[in-house]
């Protein structure tokens, strides 16, 4: 599939209809957008493609899954880079603690969004993270106290 290639109508009501739940039956999809079930099978294919849809998750509750901490760390380092950073890249990457990891602009270099069971294990995240990394000049923690909206859906 081409770079140049842009959804339509159709396919911006599939992806709407499968970013909300991504379980719809294509012949429940196909009904709505009032295309065929092999029609809406064929474009979800070309968006898989095409890089439109990324992946295909359950998204999970952490709070009955026993991480209700959700935390936001800013992180600035002395260096930028790239062989100063690719230690802490890498440990953010592999680290399953860290939901999202953005290089951000301002008094921060980059933004993590972590999950915890508890601060003593978050402790022991930002030193996994943070600790014996001379390049860390400092890190900056909020933790949320309740959630107002979470999501990933994109406006279409």
């Amino acid at each position: 599939m081409t770079a140049a290639y842009a959804p339509d109508e159709f396919d911006r009501a599939i992806l709407a209809i499968l970013q909300r739940d991504n379980t719809t039956a294509q012949r429940e999809i196909a009904e709505t957008v009032h295309l065929s079930a092999p029609a809406v099978q064929r474009r979800i294919k070309r968006l898989q493609e095409a890089g439109f849809i990324r992946a295909n998750v359950a998204v999970l509750d952490q709070n009955r899954l026993g991480r209700p901490l959700t935390i936001m760390v800013e992180v600035r380092v002395s260096s930028e880079q790239p062989h100063r950073v690719a230690p802490f890249r890498r440990r953010v990457q592999d680290d399953p603690a860290v939901q999202q990891c953005y290089a951000i602009t301002g008094d921060a270099d980059f933004l993590l969004i972590l999950t915890a069971a508890s601060m003593e294990e978050y402790e022991a995240i930002s030193e996994r993270l943070f600790g014996n990394d001379d390049n860390i000049e400092r890190y900056r923690t909020a933790v949320a106290l309740s959630t107002l909206k979470r999501g990933l859906d994109v406006p279409l």
